[in-house]
């Protein structure tokens, strides 16, 4: 597996100066994402469904850490191929943007629908340079992010979990329990845990140990 220093931190606004044009990433870190997305675009952007298999190729070769049957869907937007973790046959459905400046990581049977928004940073607005902020993401094994649902910086989402359609999570979600609403609020249980509900490593080369 290629290596693209997964654990870049931002850049310190204050030296930097990114209101005023300044980077946030190394120029590594800028170089990997420029030709991550035309490589994405020449490869991938434009492949059917069925090649998910293709998609898993191209990201691997960029960083990503995937496990068996992982989908990414062709117009999902990956923003860091090395911060993103996806357990087997977790799912990035249709046009949705992963915004990974920290890892974002999917257990086993997890599922992001269409239009979904995983978004791992943030600023600090009471810097007076906007210091830009990432915190991890982690999705549970089989949890579901809805249509449109939004979920912010350093947010877990507990196995079984269940983010409704346009819903916002900012805060942890527990397991086994469905949300909704902005901010998203518990309304329900789900039904006992399914088999598939399980921990996993995804090891080098993007298996799924169990």
């Amino acid at each position: 597996m290629t290596h693209f220093g997964q654990h870049d931190a931002p850049l310190d606004a204050a030296s930097t100066q990114p209101r005023t044009g300044g980077a946030s990433f190394t120029l590594r870190h800028r170089l990997v994402r420029v030709l991550f997305a035309l490589a994405w675009l020449l490869l991938a952007a434009w492949t059917p469904p069925q090649m998910r298999g293709w998609r898993r190729m191209v990201l691997r070769a960029f960083g990503a850490r995937l496990g068996q049957g992982a989908n990414v869907y062709a117009s999902a937007r990956i923003w860091y191929p090395p911060n993103l973790v996806m357990g087997d046959h977790a799912t990035l459905g249709r046009r949705v943007r992963c915004y990974n400046q920290a890892c974002v990581t999917l257990g086993p049977f997890a599922v992001v629908s269409q239009d979904a928004t995983l978004c791992a940073g943030t600023h600090d607005y009471d810097d007076p340079h906007f210091q830009l902020r990432t915190r991890p993401i982690v999705l549970g094994a089989n949890s579901w992010i809805a249509a449109e649902a939004f979920v912010g910086p350093g947010v877990t989402v507990g196995p079984q979990a269940v983010l409704g359609a346009r819903a916002v999570a900012m805060k942890d979600l527990a397991a086994d329990t469905i949300y909704a609403g902005n901010p998203a609020v518990a309304i329900k249980r789900r039904k006992p845990p399914v088999a598939n509900r399980h921990a996993f490593t995804v090891l080098p080369g993007g298996r799924s140990q169990r």
